[in-house]
């Protein structure tokens, strides 16, 4: 019985671990995102973000190499200009487990409990998307999952990737250009 319980404790830990980005978008469905061609970061709302200046670049660069390569120009005169801000939270899980052995209490049975504490950091990205012209939000993604990296920067640089693109695979609305 012990033995399932540290299999099922392993099982759940790589799967936690493996949890994708969830992923969900807003937008103005009067914005006119056909003619949306060129963007520029916008600078004012970025600098508001409360990460450190490195992850802030992480997520630019991710931002900028994903709207490229769905056909945007970055430029001084944008259609669009891109914002993004972050929310972190710590997560508390609480796991009770009885094992051993018999139904209820006997003096011939052992029974015993385990309770098991875990924590992790789960964070949001919200990546916005305002018309130039009007300075009015047309489209907000937001994607939420673990950040726990243990001070590995290629996983830290590979999540926020992941992150950036599943946000953006929800631009322009309607779209599905999921992996």
């Amino acid at each position: 019985m012990r033995y399932k319980f540290i299999i099922l404790t392993v099982v759940l830990a790589l799967l936690s671990s493996c949890v994708s980005v969830r992923v969900v978008s807003d937008y103005d469905r009067e914005a006119p995102f056909g003619n949306y061609k060129s963007f520029a970061f916008y600078k004012t709302g970025i600098d508001k973000a409360k990460i450190s200046d490195l992850d802030k670049k992480r997520i630019l660069r991710n931002i900028e190499a994903n709207l490229i390569r769905k056909g945007f120009v970055k430029n001084s005169s944008p259609d669009l200009l891109v914002s993004f801000f972050t929310k972190e939270k710590e997560r508390v899980t609480v796991y009770n487990d009885n094992f051993g052995m018999g139904w209820g209490w006997n003096p011939w049975f052992w029974q015993a409990n385990r309770t098991t504490v875990s924590t992790n950091t789960q964070g949001v990205l919200y990546i916005d998307l305002i018309d130039a012209k009007t300075k009015s939000l047309v489209w907000q993604g937001k994607g939420s999952g673990s950040i726990h990296f243990d001070g590995n920067i290629d996983k830290k640089e590979a999540r926020i990737a992941e992150f950036v693109q599943e946000i953006l695979s929800q631009y322009p609305p309607g779209s599905t250009t999921k992996k």
